[in-house]
């Protein structure tokens, strides 16, 4: 007996593409008409503590480049957080629950210096293969851990693969989350859509251009050495907080402690803050302030 090929894409029938592409949504802008205390622009930057979960995600052994993780927390927090204090500007840390258990002591800080932490997987799994039980049980074991370290409750997430499954919007929702940032249907906040229902988790889309990772993130056992000058990312960041200021949105920027965190790379935070500072009339936020005002106050 002959067995039954699965279809090629181009063979789907519209209503199974549709309903894949229906799963989750982005539904209406959540776009203020002026930020907090009428400012003309939020800013939001965040910083994926990752630490040595890199390289344990999916089974790595590497001590070197757990070692790579360790400068995350050693060196690359540290200097994150005596930048932000000098000023005075609040930032959002990502932390696997792997992470935060490795460096309680850094989670404890970044909250009591006016930080925000949220939820970034338990040991930074790739969330979206994972069948529900096992991803609930995960977002629900790193809240839990998160909260117990520092005292406080995260309301907001992003995914370690900024991806979802089928199951992720549904469990956010089921968490009773504010936000999500992980996903890019816009650069404005949105409101996501549980095919096609609003599910009132608000999404701060997040996109590689922001992110460092792609512009200097080295793996040599995988041909992956991309060595941007700094000078070229602080000019593709600044272009687009200034696009973003223009628009009177959001510029949303990620980068991770072990890889801007070096003595070359970390003055493109201080140029960008120095920059937005410039202008006097930007609000300095965490992803969960943009992402409640927003919500509260979308035309």
């Amino acid at each position: 007996m002959n067995e039954q090929r699965p279809l090629e894409p181009w063979q789907w029938p519209e209503e199974h593409w549709r309903k894949l592409v229906n799963q989750v949504r982005a539904g209406r802008a959540l776009r203020p008409k002026a930020w907090k205390d009428r400012k003309r622009c939020a800013f939001a930057l965040s910083f994926d503590a990752d630490h040595e979960t890199n390289e344990l995600r999916e089974g790595g052994k590497s001590i070197g480049r757990m070692a790579w993780g360790q400068y995350g927390n050693r060196v690359g927090v540290p200097r994150i957080l005596k930048l932000l204090k000098k000023y005075d500007v609040p930032g959002t840390f990502y932390v696997p629950a792997v992470a935060a258990l490795l460096h309680p002591d850094e989670q404890r800080q970044v909250i009591a210096e006016g930080h925000e932490i949220g939820i970034h997987s338990w040991i930074h799994e790739l969330n979206s293969v994972l069948p529900y039980e096992a991803e609930k049980d995960l977002m629900q074991r790193a809240a839990d851990v998160l909260e117990k370290i520092t005292g406080v409750r995260p309301v907001g997430a992003r995914t370690a693969s900024w991806d979802f499954s089928p199951h992720t919007l549904r469990i956010t929702k089921e968490m009773g989350l504010l936000y999500d940032s992980s996903l890019m249907a816009d650069e404005d906040c949105y409101e996501l859509l549980l095919e096609g229902e609003p599910t009132g988790v608000v999404e701060l889309p997040v996109e590689w251009v922001r992110d460092d990772a792609v512009y200097f993130m080295m793996h040599r056992f995988q041909s992956l050495r991309p060595q941007m000058p700094p000078e070229a990312v602080f000019d593709i960041f600044r272009r687009e907080f200034d696009a973003a200021y223009v628009d009177g949105g959001i510029c949303q920027i990620t980068t991770h402690p072990h890889i801007i965190g070096y003595r070359s790379r970390i003055w493109i935070i201080e140029e960008l803050i120095r920059h937005a500072k410039s202008k006097g009339d930007v609000w300095f936020a965490t992803h969960a302030q943009v992402a409640a005002y927003a919500k509260d106050h979308a035309e």
